[in-house]
């Protein structure tokens, strides 16, 4: 005690720090009751926000009403936002602990607010005017105009929406408490969804008007592949058709099969020395093997130059779909009667296309002719303007998705706008965000036994040696033919034309490591069956291929571990086969998948 200082100086003195304190707590007090009272309201903005917006996503077949809805949101989303981003808010948001919770909040509301009040705003002024009727074609021909209206609108609105995702995905959800971190992810997610197909819009505005022949004639190839035979993108070339354009007006300039190709000496396009080393030179030699590449833009480069060497015109793109994105389109035409009498539809497609065809004809001739005249009646009802528009834009990005609907264009301006999207048929990209597997599969039977055949995949992250990043990747291949399969017609069987055993089906699989990843580890189950036995590199991607051969009712799995670092996502690309597969994830273990 300092003899110097009075006893009513030192009550003094403490109750000033005594007041002083209370004070501090009575403000702290009241700031966190102003922000919780300020997060309460903002959540009810937001929670009227993501109703009117499931509104608005059910009414799309009238977007002259987005205008007025969206309206409705931004004042929700702008109400939140500024309930979220007061001094007090912000100053709270440096503080320890709390801070992130909140900032990732206010972070979150400001980029809806964002999408909602400024990145959404041309689109809604473009909708109000819009049809989306507009779109569909009237006697062979489509309103290339249309799409350029709606350019510039897309374009801001994808890249505003883009800016916003972007925000909300650099927070750093480790930091977030878990009732915050599920909805802060879930927000991410959406707005990645979001922007994705944002941008896809904004890439087809870009992409359709030239495609439509807005600036000169154009050619492009399509391509079917048939999945009842595998190949890395889907399944062997069959039918073939040139569609060209020229003002927005569409016509089936010529048609035809894989019977019309030769068998090439040589492959028709220069191959790298990966590509060699990993297919060796079938691809490029003949066109049924032009989808054994597992990138679709060298598959194109293929197709084109071997449809100029039989048909001597030149095309400008190529473009691949299967039975089963078919089907999806059919479901937008509705059932098409064919001059055979069989009326195709989206639920018999499938199976009449891929299986049907050969019980039915012996001859691949009168085979092709059936493909070829199917395909003829497709292109005519979707030119005709009989598909509605809202079932045919949703069964065009199934398929997309689905990469059952890819896209080569010769022009490296049109190719450029295709880049980094699932039209594109690429390699599987591993980036900061998501960690990707190949996953190719290519028949070795000579048959269509590949539609009795089924592929999964299940993928999860572990910790190896040393306490390294592992990812590991699991994949199966069944046989689901009838038991008595070897009596199915010979067509179908192979015949044994490969050593293969009627019934039974050999499958090679290619599997593309992430890249930068190293192989920690490759085993396959029934090793009767499945047998590791070969690989390469692929475009800085290591290479793992894998062979199966299995009766009716067996089974193989290979399991495939590799050393990579951790990223928030873990995806595979697989072959599209008959069936939709889905990723599914398997518990974090390093011995086993699943």
């Amino acid at each position: 005690m300092s003899p110097s200082t009075p006893p009513d100086a030192r009550g003094i003195s403490g109750r000033v720090v005594a007041w002083a304190l209370a004070a501090v707590l009575i403000v702290v007090v009241l700031a966190a009751g102003w922000i919780g009272v300020r997060g309460f309201l903002a959540y009810g903005h937001l929670t009227d926000a993501q109703d009117a917006a499931a509104e608005v996503a059910a009414s799309l077949d009238d977007p002259t009403t987005a205008g007025e809805a969206i309206a409705g949101i931004s004042a929700d989303t702008s109400a939140a936002r500024s309930l979220t981003s007061d001094p007090i808010w912000q100053a709270a948001e440096s503080l320890p602990w709390i801070g992130p919770q909140l900032a990732a909040v206010s972070t979150v509301t400001a980029a809806v607010d964002d999408v909602a009040s400024s990145a959404l705003t041309p689109l809604a002024e473009v909708a109000s005017s819009f049809s989306v009727d507009a779109i569909r074609p009237r006697d062979g021909s489509v309103d290339v105009s249309l799409f350029e209206t709606l350019q510039p609108a897309a374009r801001e609105g994808a890249d505003g929406i883009g800016a916003a995702a972007a925000s909300v995905a650099a927070i750093d959800t480790s930091r977030l408490l878990g009732p915050l971190r599920a909805p802060v992810t879930e927000a991410a997610e959406l707005l990645d969804t979001t922007s994705a197909g944002a941008e896809t819009l904004a890439r087809a505005t870009e992409l359709m008007p030239a495609m439509l022949g807005a600036d000169g004639p154009r050619n492009y190839l399509v391509i079917f592949q048939n999945n009842a035979e595998w190949r890395s993108q889907g399944g062997i070339v069959g039918a073939m058709a040139v569609i060209a354009t020229d003002g927005g007006r569409m016509s089936l300039a010529a048609q035809g099969s894989s019977g019309d190709f030769e068998r090439y000496p040589e492959p028709v396009v220069p191959f790298s020395p990966d590509i060699l080393s990993v297919y060796g030179e079938r691809p490029g030699l003949y066109i049924q093997n032009a989808t054994q590449v597992a990138d679709f833009a060298l598959t194109g480069q293929i197709a084109k130059e071997m449809w100029a060497r039989e048909f001597g015109t030149q095309v400008d793109g190529v473009i691949s779909i299967d039975p089963v994105a078919l089907s999806y389109l059919l479901q937008a035409t509705g059932p098409i009667t064919l001059p055979t009498g069989d009326v195709l539809t989206s639920e018999n497609a499938v199976d009449l296309l891929l299986n049907g065809v050969y019980q039915r004809y012996s001859e691949p001739s009168d085979q092709d002719v059936f493909f070829e005249v199917a395909a003829a009646k497709i292109f005519e009802a979707l030119a005709s303007g009989a598909a509605e528009p809202r079932p045919l834009l949703e069964a065009l990005t199934q398929a997309s998705e689905e990469r059952r609907l890819i896209l080569w264009s010769a022009r490296a301006e049109d190719q450029a706008v295709l880049d980094g999207t699932s039209l594109q048929g690429g390699l599987p990209v591993t980036d900061a965000e998501q960690t990707a597997f190949g996953v190719y599969l290519n028949d070795g039977t000579g048959s269509k036994m590949d539609y009795y055949l089924a592929a999964d995949t299940s993928v999860g992250w572990c910790t190896g040696v040393d306490g390294l990043s592992e990812a590991g990747l699991s994949v199966t291949v069944r046989n689901d033919a009838p038991a008595d399969a070897a009596s199915l017609p010979r067509y179908i069987t192979g015949g044994g034309s490969f050593g293969v055993p009627e019934g039974s089906a050999r499958t090679l699989t290619y599997v593309y490591l992430p890249t930068g990843a190293s192989l920690v580890s490759s085993e396959a189950s029934n090793s009767a069956a499945g047998t590791v036995f070969g690989g390469g590199f692929d475009a800085g991607r290591q290479v793992v291929s894998w062979t199966t051969e299995l009766a009716p009712g067996e089974e193989a799995t290979l399991v495939v571990r590799v050393g990579t670092p951790r990223t928030p996502r873990l995806n595979v690309n697989l072959s599209p086969t008959v069936n939709a597969n889905e990723t599914q994830e398997f518990a974090t273990s390093c011995d086993k998948a699943g």
